[in-house]
């Protein structure tokens, strides 16, 4: 089955040039497009996709209050790519804090694009590493999120859960983490579970930024 995407951005140029290079791959489909994230939760309910590739910045509703609005309110919600004009940009360091499973500039290449939507679909591996470090670096909270210490305390974490986390935030796959640590994939698959389990996070992304924001890791 094909990765069904959603785009909304509210620049008609940006989802032509955005649809024209995912539907030239087998394995992408384009389901719809909106102009605003005002119109995402019903466009969500009707197409249900696999991924919603959403501008940061939009006059009606942002990327921000869009990606809480749809992991608030749709079961089984889709994967969010943030897409922003800006790599270093606070709005998207907040998208990612709001539930965004990574993002995508919209200079990027042809090929980065496409493979953003399908790592993201995957969500076996933090989408551009280097690039959240620097955000969480610059605005995230440095170890000074009392929350997210709380949450971290609370997760009590293995030792084995705790360097997958190292891990994870260093960009690894699941792959490269079960070759890294002698182990089999499935079995990292099981610690990553635990990980995102305890510490209440959707997927890999929110759990790097916690392990950021509580001082766990450090993103410098």
């Amino acid at each position: 089955m094909p990765v069904t995407v959603l785009l909304v951005d509210d620049e008609p140029l940006v989802r032509a040039g955005l649809r024209a290079v995912l539907e030239a791959q087998p394995d992408i489909e384009v389901v719809g497009e909106a102009a605003d994230g005002a119109a995402v939760i019903p466009l969500v309910r009707q197409l249900r996709p696999d991924v919603v590739a959403m501008d940061v910045r939009m006059p009606l509703l942002d990327g921000i209050e869009a990606t809480r609005a749809v992991l608030r309110t749709i079961d089984d919600p889709p994967k969010i790519l943030v897409i922003t004009t800006f790599e270093n940009d606070e709005y998207v360091y907040e998208a990612l804090r709001a539930g965004a499973d990574g993002f995508l500039l919209k200079r990027a290449r042809p090929a980065e694009i496409v493979h953003a939507v399908r790592l993201v679909a995957e969500g076996e591996s933090l989408l551009f590493p280097a690039s959240v470090r620097q955000l969480a670096a610059e605005y995230g909270d440095d170890g000074g999120n009392r929350a997210a210490r709380a949450v971290m305390e609370r997760a009590q974490l293995t030792e084995r859960e705790a360097e997958v986390l190292r891990l994870m935030a260093r960009g690894l796959s699941n792959a490269e983490i079960a070759a890294r640590l002698v182990v089999g994939t499935e079995t990292v698959k099981s610690h990553v579970s635990a990980v995102l389990a305890k510490l209440g996070a959707r997927d890999r992304t929110q759990a790097v930024i916690a392990a950021y924001e509580s001082g766990f890791v450090a993103p410098g």
